[in-house]
């Protein structure tokens, strides 16, 4: 008979079930584990709604988290009693932390094209993406040969935030430096598939569905890694896809080059995507679906 797996791993477990991506699963679990620790140790099933309020009062008042992180923490707790201990919650009303008002930073066109030329290579094109067709930076990043329609000149978002898909514009500027993107990822997999490897990952248990397509052309990164490592969630060596550390260490080398002087991220590059298609003439509905904003909500 096997040991009853840990708290941890059952909430990886289910996490995993439901498809969350890995960053979801680091950030719930490094929440649930502050809650557990604060309440020394003490097992969630014998805790509820008030030890739920203190933890997340202590944040707001005590570590002046912003609000949104506060709302991290409730939503992995709210994860693990529904989905783990499968026991219900009545209301949470703890102290609440004071929602941000800063209002995201906006580059000038001659702003991001100013810190374009500063960057050169695959850190270039990505963040090309960013402002010419509005992805987040996980989106680009993790972007796939199919996901690229050069005859429709549009880019399909599937594994997206929130797992909704959607559909948003190729600029004809990024086409061919994409092509060459692609040519340099088509040299490393069949070197991959003769060394045995080859295999990427497959969302939604497509890998079971389709047992060989892992190694299809089709499925591979549009920006792979120049070195394969370690899958930390199946063990299996791998080809992932360009690690964001390095675009944003290049990015903070080019800004102050560029001499802008803005507090700017690469998301930077989404939020002026929406604004300058707005100034263009767009309609907000249109720039919402492009973002995959639903109309309620219209943050970047």
């Amino acid at each position: 008979m096997q040991p009853p797996r840990k708290l941890l791993d059952q909430v990886r477990g289910a996490i995993r079930l439901k498809h969350y991506s890995y960053r979801t699963e680091q950030t719930y679990v490094h929440w649930i584990r502050r809650f557990l620790l604060f309440h020394n140790k003490r097992h969630p099933r014998d805790m509820a709604v008030p030890e739920i309020e203190a933890f997340l009062t202590h944040l707001a008042v005590h570590e002046q988290v912003a609000a949104s992180t506060q709302n991290q923490a409730l939503s992995a707790l709210l994860f693990l009693y529904r989905h783990v201990l499968h026991q219900a919650l009545a209301a949470v009303d703890a102290i609440r932390a004071k929602p941000s008002r800063y209002l995201p930073t906006v580059l000038t066109v001659a702003e991001v094209m100013a810190i374009l030329e500063q960057m050169t290579g695959v850190h270039r094109l990505v963040l090309q993406l960013l402002y010419g067709s509005g992805l987040r930076l996980r989106e680009g990043l993790t972007l796939r040969v199919k996901d690229l329609d050069f005859a429709q000149r549009q880019i399909g978002i599937r594994d997206t935030k929130g797992q909704e898909s959607r559909v948003t514009m190729l600029p004809l500027c990024l086409v061919e430096p994409l092509r060459h993107q692609l040519e340099h990822a088509r040299r490393l997999h069949p070197q991959d598939l003769e060394a045995g490897y080859g295999s990427v990952y497959l969302p939604f248990a497509l890998e079971r569905k389709y047992p060989h397509a892992d190694r299809q052309w089709i499925w591979q990164s549009v920006f792979p890694a120049e070195r394969r490592s370690i899958d930390p969630r199946r063990g299996a060596v791998r080809r992932h896809h360009l690690d964001e550390s390095g675009l944003q260490k290049a990015f903070k080398r080019a800004v102050p080059a560029a001499q802008v002087e803005k507090r700017v991220s690469c998301h930077t590059f989404r939020h002026s995507f929406a604004t300058h298609l707005l100034e263009d003439g767009y309609d907000i509905r249109t720039v919402q679906e492009l973002l995959g904003h639903r109309a309620c909500n219209f943050e970047f």
